[in-house]
């Protein structure tokens, strides 16, 4: 299967050469974006890893955060590749914001090209749901739109459908970290049986974790075993 895809990505490659989406030079890696501008992207390095939160100082090994050592999350580990500074934060903003969709097979490739060499392989991916009412207001749920690619790349299948989003919650992002635990808590049901033991949560960003941890316990009272959080960013 591998080598199929690799063929058909050398054939698109031939016939609709990757430019990237930012300065529009040559892309590389099959990617719309360039090898200058990648290398520009805000890599997030040092950071616990169980909820990717970013150190100040460099660490040589694995390790938690006070955060985490203090209260353990309901997810077991992240993996968020980029700081949520730049490119990456435009990236996402006029995805989400102006319906840039072009910028979501992006995300796709970077945070799939990251994982395939970093994380272990799930069962199934689940992006983060949002409520019917914000989804008609937006018209498409941006972690889904990066999950179709990184399905594809990593050959891994994704369930919008088994969970979804019973409160139509406010921003997140308007809200500081203890009103966003209260403001997510029980948003989030399982509405139908996922026979897996281990899933990937997929957002776009994670600020504080608390919109992850709260999806996690709800799955993990549904019965899975392992449940870690894919990002492209960590804010």
């Amino acid at each position: 299967m591998k080598m199929v895809n690799n063929w058909i990505n050398i054939i698109q490659d031939y016939l609709l050469p990757p430019t990237c989406i930012l300065c529009e030079n040559p892309g590389f890696n099959s990617q719309d974006i360039c090898q200058p501008c990648f290398n520009d992207l805000q890599k997030n390095i040092h950071c616990c890893y169980r909820c990717a939160e970013i150190f100040e100082t460099p660490n040589k090994t694995p390790q938690l955060c006070g955060h985490c050592l203090n209260k353990k999350p309901a997810f077991d580990e992240t993996y968020a590749p980029f700081i949520h500074q730049g490119i990456i934060r435009y990236l996402i903003a006029s995805l989400k914001f102006n319906r840039q969709y072009k910028n979501a097979r992006l995300l796709g490739y970077l945070l799939a090209n990251y994982l395939e060499k970093t994380a272990e392989k799930p069962d199934l991916i689940i992006p983060v749901p949002l409520h019917k009412q914000r989804y008609e207001e937006r018209g498409f749920n941006q972690s889904i739109e990066i999950a179709k690619t990184i399905s594809k790349i990593l050959n891994i299948p994704f369930d919008s459908k088994s969970c979804i989003r019973q409160r139509n919650t406010a921003h997140q992002i308007d809200l500081p970290a203890k009103r966003r635990r209260h403001n997510i808590k029980n948003a989030f049901l399982v509405n139908r049986p996922i026979n897996v033991n281990h899933i990937a949560i997929l957002d776009d960003v994670i600020t504080t974790g608390s919109t992850a941890n709260e999806l996690a316990k709800v799955l993990k009272k549904a019965g899975i075993v392992r449940v870690d959080v894919w990002s492209c960013s960590r804010a």
